[in-house]
C-alpha cells in the first residue's frame, strides 16, 4: 500500500496534536439499541493507539441516512456510549457537527481525550456533489484539530464515497491509513492478485443488480461462483423455471440468461428451495425442488441439498469470498442455508484456506448465528467498498491517500 500508515504517524509523534479520524461507526439500531457492535469494536485499535500516544482525537462518523439534516433517531449518542465502554475511557459527544459545541469541545481537549462529532451526515455538505460545498465542510473539520493536525482514514465502509470527511479532508491535512483501512486493502489485494486455487465466491442478498458488476468481474477469474439469497430467483427464472411470488427482478432475466450461457461451468444455483406461504418468521414452510416452486409461495432460503452441495465445493476451496446471505437468516426457520454455507467456509479456513466475509449482512449473519469470528481469515467492515474494489473500481477514499 503506497500510503503512509498509522504507524508512520505515531513514529512522527502525535502527543499534544489534534488528529481527525474518520471511523465507520454505522451500526444497526433497534429502538436506539445497538444490535451488532462489530464496526465499533473494529474501530478501537486505531483510536486506542492514538489515545495512548497522547493525541487529541476528534472522530467523525455517520449513522444511517439522515438526508442532510438532524434526526434524533440517528444521533450517535448510543455509539458514543458503546465506544466509551470499548475504549475504557470517556468519549465526549458534540451536540453538532462543526458548530459552536464541536468547536468549544475541541478547543478544550487535553492529551488523550476523545471527541465524537455528531452524525456527519446531519450536514448536507458531507455528501454534496459540489466540490466547493464539501471543501467548506472539510475546512471546518480541519479547524477542529488545528494547523498541526493530521487525518487518519479508518472508515473502510465509506472509502468508496467521495465525501467531505473521507476525501476532501485528506487534501487539506497530512493523511494516513488507519489500521483497519490498511488491513482491508491488503486483504482485497490478496483476493485479486495472490489467490490460491480453487477460488470460490459466494454471493447472496436480494438483488442481482446490486451484484451484477462483481459477477461480471469475478466469473472469468474464479473456479466456483455460488449464488443464493433472493437474487437466485432471477437466475432460476432465466432458466425458465417458475419462482412463485419469490423476489424477482424481471428486467434482469435476460442479463442472467447471458451470464448462465457464458459461465455455465462456474455458476452454481440452488437445486432445492425452502418456500413459505408468506414473509414471516412463523410462516408455513416446506422444501421443494427448484423447478417446483408453487404459485403464491416464496423462496426464503436455499434447501438442505443445495446447502450440502455448496458446502462440498467450499470446503475444498483454497480461497473464498462470501458476500450476501443464502436466505432470510433473521428468521430462524430460514437460517439453515446461511448457517451451513458459513460453517463450510469455517471448515475451509481450518484446512488452511484464505477466507473473507465481505461485510454487510454476511458479517451480521456470522454474529447473529453465533458463528466463530475467528473461523474466517477476515471479516470486512465494508460490504459496498469490498464489492467495488473487486469490481476493479477506483475507491476515492483510498486514491486520495496515495496522493
Amino acid at each position: 500500500m503506497t500510503v503512509k500508515t498509522l504507524q508512520d504517524l505515531l513514529a512522527e509523534g502525535v502527543e499534544g496534536r489534534g488528529v481527525l479520524v474518520r471511523s465507520d461507526l454505522n451500526v444497526p439500531l433497534d429502538n436506539g439499541v445497538i444490535t451488532d457492535p462489530g464496526r465499533i469494536i473494529a474501530s478501537v485499535p486505531t483510536i486506542k493507539a492514538l489515545v495512548e500516544a497522547g493525541a487529541k482525537v476528534v472522530l467523525t462518523a455517520h449513522l444511517g441516512r439522515p438526508k442532510g439534516e438532524p434526526d434524533p433517531a440517528l444521533s450517535l449518542a448510543p455509539v458514543a456510549e458503546r465506544l466509551a465502554h470499548e475504549l475504557g475511557r470517556n468519549v465526549q459527544l458534540a451536540g453538532d457537527v462543526v458548530g459552536q459545541d464541536a468547536l468549544a469541545r475541541s478547543e478544550g481537549l487535553t492529551d488523550g481525550d476523545v471527541l465524537l462529532l455528531e452524525n456527519i451526515r446531519f450536514d448536507p455538505r458531507e455528501t454534496s456533489k459540489d466540490d466547493a460545498a464539501r471543501g467548506k465542510l472539510a475546512r471546518a473539520l480541519v479547524e477542529l484539530v488545528g494547523d498541526d493536525g493530521a487525518f487518519v482514514s479508518d472508515g473502510f465502509g465509506v472509502v468508496h464515497r467521495k465525501q467531505a470527511s473521507v476525501y476532501d479532508v485528506a487534501e487539506l491535512l497530512p493523511h494516513y491509513a488507519g489500521t483497519l483501512v490498511a488491513a482491508e486493502v491488503e486483504v482485497l489485494r490478496k483476493l485479486t492478485s495472490e489467490t490460491e486455487r480453487p477460488y470460490a465466491v459466494v454471493l447472496g442478498g436480494s438483488k442481482v443488480s446490486d451484484k451484477l458488476a462483481v459477477i461480471e468481474a469475478l466469473a472469468p477469474k474464479v473456479d466456483t461462483l455460488v449464488i443464493g439469497g433472493g437474487m437466485c430467483f432471477t437466475f432460476l427464472a432465466a432458466q425458465g423455471l417458475p419462482v412463485g411470488s419469490s423476489l424477482l427482478q424481471e428486467e434482469m432475466i435476460e442479463t442472467c440468461r447471458g451470464l448462465l450461457d457464458r459461465y455455465a461451468d462456474v455458476i452454481h444455483l440452488p437445486r432445492d428451495i425452502v418456500v413459505a406461504d408468506e414473509f414471516a418468521a412463523d410462516a408455513e414452510s416446506k422444501v421443494v425442488s427448484a423447478n417446483e416452486i408453487p404459485e403464491g409461495w416464496m423462496g426464503l432460503d436455499i434447501g438442505p441439498d443445495s446447502a450440502d452441495r455448496f458446502g462440498a465445493l467450499l470446503t475444498e476451496a483454497r480461497t473464498v469470498f462470501w458476500n450476501g446471505p443464502m436466505g432470510v437468516f433473521e428468521f430462524e426457520k430460514f437460517a439453515d442455508g446461511t448457517r451451513k454455507v458459513a460453517e463450510s467456509i469455517v471448515q475451509a479456513t481450518e484446512k488452511g484456506a484464505f477466507t473473507v466475509v465481505g461485510g454487510g449482512d454476511s458479517a451480521a449473519a456470522v454474529r447473529t448465528l453465533g458463528l466463530p469470528e475467528d473461523g474466517f481469515s477476515h471479516i470486512s467492515t465494508g460490504g459496498g467498498a469490498s464489492l467495488e474494489y473487486l469490481e476493479g473500481k477506483e475507491l476515492p477514499g483510498i486514491a486520495v491517500l496515495e496522493g
